[in-house]
C-alpha cells in the first residue's frame, strides 16, 4: 500500500510591487539620517554657545532665518500642488546659503520637497558646506586677524572705528 504525500503549497504569488513614482504614491519614509545635520548643528551650536565661542546673535539668526526658509520651502510646495508659479530654486538655495539650512532640511523631509532632484541636492549640500565654512571662518581667530590685516593695510585704525 502506498502512501501517497499532498502536493507541497505554494505560496500565494506577492502582488507587483508599484514603484513610487510610476504610481503617484508617496516614495517610503527616509530614516533618521537626514535629521543627523540638524541634531549635530544644534547640539554644536548650543555647546559653542555656552563656551562662549558663538555670540548668541549669530544662533537667533540661524533660527530666524531657518523659520523664513522652512516658509519659503511650504510656499514652492504648495505653488507646485496648485501648478501655481514656484519660488525659484536659486532662492531656496540662497535662503539656505544665509543660514536657513537647517529649516530647509526640516522643510524637505517634513514636507517631503525638493527630495528627488539630484542637481537641486548636490548644490543644497554645497551651500551648506559653505555656510558652516564662512561662520567657523568668522568666529575663529583667524577672521580677527585677517581684519585687523585688512585695517593696517587700509590705514584705518582701531582708534578710529
Amino acid at each position: 500500500m502506498s502512501r501517497s504525500h499532498p502536493a507541497p503549497r505554494s505560496p500565494a504569488p506577492r502582488p507587483a510591487r508599484p514603484t513610487p513614482r510610476s504610481s503617484g504614491a508617496r516614495p517610503p519614509r527616509r530614516r533618521f539620517r537626514h535629521w543627523v545635520p540638524v541634531v549635530a548643528f544644534v547640539v554644536g551650536a548650543t555647546a559653542a554657545l555656552a563656551l562662549g565661542v558663538v555670540p548668541w546673535w549669530l544662533l537667533a539668526l540661524y533660527g530666524v532665518m531657518s523659520i523664513v526658509c522652512f516658509i519659503a520651502y511650504a510656499a514652492d510646495k504648495r505653488a507646485a500642488r496648485l501648478e501655481r508659479r514656484r519660488v525659484p530654486e536659486r532662492t531656496l538655495l540662497d535662503l539656505g546659503l544665509v543660514c536657513g539650512w537647517p529649516g530647509a532640511i526640516v522643510a524637505q523631509q517634513v514636507l517631503r520637497h525638493k527630495t528627488v532632484k539630484q542637481s537641486f541636492r548636490s548644490a543644497f549640500w554645497r551651500t551648506v558646506v559653505v555656510n558652516l565654512a564662512l561662520v567657523t571662518f568668522l568666529v575663529s581667530p583667524l577672521a580677527t586677524m585677517a581684519l585687523d590685516n585688512v585695517l593696517e593695510l587700509t590705514g584705518i585704525t582701531d582708534r578710529a572705528l
